[in-house]
């Protein structure tokens, strides 16, 4: 496998580049260095916004109007949606992008979906380095849809511009929100 050529392809437009790129970055390949200096100039111009909560709160329902309002108004969008890993086998229901389906068709619309592969504050540990490819690839704007977290699991706050917290309803009250530092 020729990871520049990989690269360049990714640069020029190519989506299954891009797939392959965030493939290896995930699984952790001795390459994803190397691919992360080789983009480093082409990052920097996305806007980050992530969508953080407790399950069941409608994080992936307002992605996906998101998503829409903003390709409305012609905007390129990439989706890192993270989901939890099970446990026992490790796998995950990769579900998130059941509720994005109005996007797939969308040339200007990238979906990635992650495990959290045990990781925990809501992300995965590639998620960072999957959204500067998302970066690098052309996305104006970058969404990140954490697993449904508790009080604690803020770290994307640690990669957005703009960090959205989605709640339910009867949550608690403005004490409860103090308490887990919103």
């Amino acid at each position: 496998m020729n990871i520049d050529k990989l690269i360049d392809q990714m640069l020029a437009g190519d989506r299954r580049a891009l797939a392959r790129l965030m493939t290896l970055v995930e699984n952790g390949h001795p390459a994803t260095s190397y691919i992360l200096s080789r983009i480093h100039a082409r990052c920097g111009r996305a806007y980050v916004v992530g969508f953080t909560g407790p399950p069941g709160a409608g994080k992936s329902t307002l992605v996906d109007r998101f998503t829409g309002a903003l390709r409305e108004r012609g905007h390129s969008v990439g989706i890192v949606a993270v989901d939890p890993s099970s446990p026992f086998s490790g796998g995950a229901l990769l579900g998130d992008r059941i509720r994005m389906q109005a996007h797939y068709l969308d040339e200007s619309v990238f979906i990635r979906s992650m495990s959290s592969r045990g990781s925990h504050g809501g992300l995965s540990r590639a998620t960072r380095q999957v959204v500067e490819l998302l970066d690098a690839f052309g996305k104006e704007f970058v969404l990140i849809e954490t697993v449904g977290v508790g009080q604690t699991e803020l770290d994307v706050m640690r990669i957005a511009d703009t960090t959205v917290v989605v709640l339910v309803p009867e949550a608690g009250d403005t004490v409860q929100t103090m308490k887990a530092g919103l």
